[in-house]
């Protein structure tokens, strides 16, 4: 039997509901961008202008910055296509501690298990299959600072392993790695008196995953874009009074990597013809996808702006938007909502979600639920997230 790169298993877990679209863009490490904390998933899946909390690393570490908790620790539980196998899931382990009024340091580790896999070849009759694990991490860090009162950006810095590939012998299968790092900034206004609330304006941008591509083979066609995207947000806290706040949110994201030249839609292959004779066909989809892969990661992030064949209007189709809106009851309870949507054209995914969170004294734990809003199947589907987090040390006052 021939073993292959098992990074087909990745894209599916991430990217179900790629198969049937045109010019969709794929990437290594998709668990990257999958929410690893329930209280972004009850939100639509959204994090970089909300309001600091334990998991900001993924989200935004400028926020940690802002943080009223000198020190923080969370772990974080998401059970993962449970439709097709009950051992695939996220985990994710944070750690954050604000070391001065201005300043803070994050670290965190996310793993990605895909359950135990065992190798076998069509007519085979020995019981006695190889059982292999792949599985992906990445460790991170990060440093905020406040540049001022109501400003603050940060920095982060990521190592990815990726050991998906199945050994065709001794010592011929290594996982891949690569790093990354990421730009970050929280803009958190004052609390304003309005006539009948107070209010606070939240505002934030991420740059994340600028990194190396991974490559299984050591060589320059198959190695695949790191998840590099762009996300932007803003939001406004409603400050009813001492025990009850509003909060709603609105971001937009978008994958930092060029878009295919050549796409797969319904058995029939669309794009450009890159041979010259006249037919869109599987030559030029291979010819295209081997032009695209040498594409250097830093060429993808500045082609990635300008590059859709159907120009500026495929361009906004590979915006993602997201809202949600979380009300708290003196810091004790909260409920979420959200909505999350993907272009038809590009994944198609549009879900939305709901969360709770409870707090007592220095622990709370949040929840969220996925309701899926089109035809699309979604691997998170029908599932609850889980996230447990530990607030210790002194208090820093927000002004």
């Amino acid at each position: 039997m021939k073993k292959t790169i098992l990074l087909t298993i990745s894209l599916f877990s991430i990217s179900l509901i790629h198969a049937q679209q045109e010019r969709v863009i794929t990437t290594a490490v998709p668990f990257l961008s999958v929410s690893a904390d329930a209280r972004a998933a009850g939100m639509g899946d959204m994090g970089v202008a909300t309001s600091a909390d334990a998991f900001s690393q993924q989200w935004n570490p400028a926020k940690y910055a802002f943080s009223i908790d000198k020190q923080g620790v969370s772990v974080s539980y998401t059970p993962y296509l449970t439709g097709l196998a009950n051992d695939i899931s996220l985990g994710q382990f944070t750690y954050y501690n604000k070391i001065s009024d201005r300043s803070a340091f994050a670290a965190s580790l996310r793993y990605f298990g895909f359950g135990d896999i065992e190798l076998r070849q069509t007519g085979e009759i020995d019981e006695n299959f190889p059982i292999v694990a792949p599985n992906e991490f990445a460790l991170d860090g990060s440093y905020s600072l406040k540049l001022s009162e109501k400003f603050s950006m940060a920095v982060g810095a990521r190592f990815i392993r990726s050991n998906l590939k199945v050994a065709t012998g001794p010592g011929d299968a290594t996982a891949a790695n690569s790093f990354a790092v990421d730009i970050a900034g929280f803009y958190q206004s004052e609390e304003i008196a309005y006539n009948k609330f107070n209010g606070r304006w939240r505002a934030g941008f991420n740059i994340q995953n600028l990194g190396p591509k991974i490559s299984y083979d050591n060589d320059d066609i198959s190695t695949n874009f790191l998840p590099a995207n762009l996300k932007l947000g803003g939001g406004f806290d409603f400050i009813l009074d001492d025990y009850n706040k509003l909060g709603v949110t609105i971001e937009a994201s978008k994958l930092l990597v060029p878009t295919p030249k050549v796409g797969y839609n319904n058995g029939a292959y669309s794009g450009s013809d890159m041979n010259g004779d006249g037919t869109v066909d599987e030559t030029d989809y291979n010819l295209a996808n081997n032009e695209y892969r040498r594409t250097s990661w830093v060429s993808g992030v500045f082609k990635s702006f300008g590059d859709a064949p159907n120009g500026f209007s495929e361009e906004l189709k590979e915006v993602i938007y997201s809202a949600g809106a979380e009300y708290s009851y003196q810091e004790a309870f909260a409920m979420r909502l959200g909505y999350h949507h993907e272009n038809m054209a590009k994944s198609g995914l549009r879900y939305f979600t709901l969360g709770a969170g409870f707090k007592y004294s220095a622990v709370k734990i949040d929840v969220s639920y996925l309701f899926s809003a089109s035809k699309i199947p979604n691997p998170l589907e029908n599932t609850l997230r889980f996230s447990l987090t530990f607030n210790f040390g002194d208090k820093y006052e927000e002004y």
